[in-house]
């Protein structure tokens, strides 16, 4: 913390003192409940701040990282050195024709009600995804067949010269869980997503199979980051780790899912170290008995403890 002590003056000069924590435990602030203290968590209510708060840290040589929802996050015990920008107070949606533009922190199941409201179809898939609209662009989210690169229009991002500026589709570069805002450590701000009218019966239909479908599979009863590894191509994470026989195995508080073995959950007050030593398991296993390598689609920050 020494090594900043310039930077809480700098950062009070962008954001009222209120929007600026030190030492924040992260596990208040991600799905998974674990986590150390980061040194500032800093929560911008406006787009400029974000480049500003960019810039400072870019330039000073400072770590830092975005965080929206915190919904495929885990931060290790340790805690971050740096600042985490937490982008969750830039939530506005608005609408226009079958346009919806949404704020980077505004939740996907937010997007997706309103789209419903409106009869606008295509957004149905993302009802039950917990995060927010720029950390989705970011990694090109999806879930029941459906995905971002589907329906977004353009992207509002940052650039590596600071500036605020549009993406379209194309230049987005979007692909199974990735995007060249991913490949370039940019920042996005907000998108538009072009949606067509449908019929709004079929649509809420849609919305709430896919909702019981969330509920029935899916272990929501426990913290957790949602799927845990990227789907291997011509396989699928869980079914090969329910086949390696882990199913309900467990290091400390955290475990394999005994109701969906694609999700590792914190069953019982587990650290992220015991989350992190269940996903090396995983991995190790599943290569040994299948040859297949399986990596991390949840985000991992931060330092030992």
């Amino acid at each position: 913390m020494n090594q900043y002590h310039n930077l809480l003056s700098s950062l009070e000069k962008i954001l009222d003192k209120s929007d600026i924590e030190i030492d924040a435990p992260m596990s208040e602030h991600i799905y998974f409940k674990v986590g150390g203290p980061v040194d500032f968590l800093v929560s911008p209510r406006k787009k400029e701040q974000v480049a500003e708060i960019v810039k400072l840290c870019s330039l000073e040589k400072i770590p830092y990282y975005i965080i929206g929802n915190g919904s495929n996050l885990l931060v290790k015990d340790g805690g971050i050195r740096g600042v985490v920008i937490k982008l969750t107070d830039l939530k506005d949606i608005r609408m226009e024709n079958n346009l919806i533009y949404a704020d980077c922190g505004a939740l996907l199941k937010d997007v997706s009600k309103l789209a419903l409201d409106n009869s606008l179809t295509g957004f149905e898939f993302a009802c039950g995804i917990p995060g927010s609209v720029g950390g989705a662009v970011f990694m090109n989210a999806g879930a029941y067949d459906g995905e971002i690169s589907n329906v977004i229009k353009w992207a509002e991002i940052i650039d590596n010269n600071f500036n605020i500026i549009k993406l379209n589709k194309e230049d987005l570069k979007l692909g199974y869980r990735s995007s060249i805002v991913m490949e370039e450590g940019n920042v996005v701000l907000g998108a538009c997503f072009e949606l067509a009218n449908g019929d709004k019966d079929k649509i809420e239909a849609r919305v709430n199979e896919l909702t019981s479908r969330r509920e029935e599979k899916q272990p929501l009863e426990y913290p957790s980051a949602g799927s845990t590894f990227k789907r291997p191509e011509g396989y699928f994470a869980g079914k090969l780790i329910q086949d390696s026989g882990l199913k309900g195995f467990s290091i400390g508080g955290a475990a394999v899912s005994e109701k969906h073995s694609g999700f590792i959950i914190n069953k019982d007050k587990a650290t992220a170290q015991d989350i992190i030593d269940v996903i090396h398991h995983v991995q190790k296993t599943v290569k040994e008995k299948f040859g297949v390598e399986l990596h991390t689609e949840v985000r991992i920050l931060g330092e030992d403890k």
